[in-house]
Parts: C-alpha cells; sequence; structure tokens
C-alpha cells in the first residue's frame, strides 16, 4: 500500500468516517486529508500521535544536550549528588 493510496479528499473522510477510524486503530498508516486537491491535514491513531508526540520530546531533549555539549555546559557525573544537594565531600 502505498502512500497515493493514504491521501484522500474530505469528502471520502466524512462519507466513511468510521471506517477510516476502525481501519486507523486497527493500524492503518496515516491519511492525508486533501482539499480543493491540497493537503491539508493528517489523521492518525491516537496512540500513534502519542508516541510520536514523545518521540519528538526525546529528540528535543537530545538536540539541547548535544548544544550543551558543544558549549560545554557539561560537569562530570562524579560529585553530581554533592553538587545537587549542596554538600560538600568529605574526605574518608
Amino acid at each position: 500500500m502505498g502512500l497515493e493510496s493514504r491521501i484522500k479528499p474530505i469528502s471520502y473522510v466524512k462519507a466513511n468516517s468510521a471506517e477510516v477510524i476502525r481501519e486507523l486503530n486497527e493500524g492503518a498508516p496515516p491519511l492525508i486529508i486533501t482539499q480543493n486537491g491540497e493537503a491539508k491535514a493528517v489523521l492518525q491513531d491516537a496512540a500513534d500521535y502519542y508516541q510520536t508526540q514523545e518521540t519528538l520530546a526525546l529528540l528535543k531533549l537530545l538536540a539541547l544536550a548535544k548544544e550543551d555539549m558543544a558549549a560545554g555546559r557539561v560537569y562530570p557525573s562524579e560529585g553530581m549528588l554533592d553538587r545537587i544537594t549542596g554538600e560538600r565531600p568529605t574526605d574518608a
């Protein structure tokens, strides 16, 4: 099933909404909705949407971490707890 079969006009979605939702819930790829011949929206299963949002959040955290590393805003993991709690290490 190619991408071209997942592009539908809004009139198709209106007329077949129950079937479209059933297909999405059964694992069908997202559906691209067109209006006046132009892609206007993407319809996907809610679980897939939430998974996509979590993935994007993780990618954003990785990008921020990479920026911090490039800017030298990193610290060694040794002594992290002491830095967080504000305690000074004691000699044993």
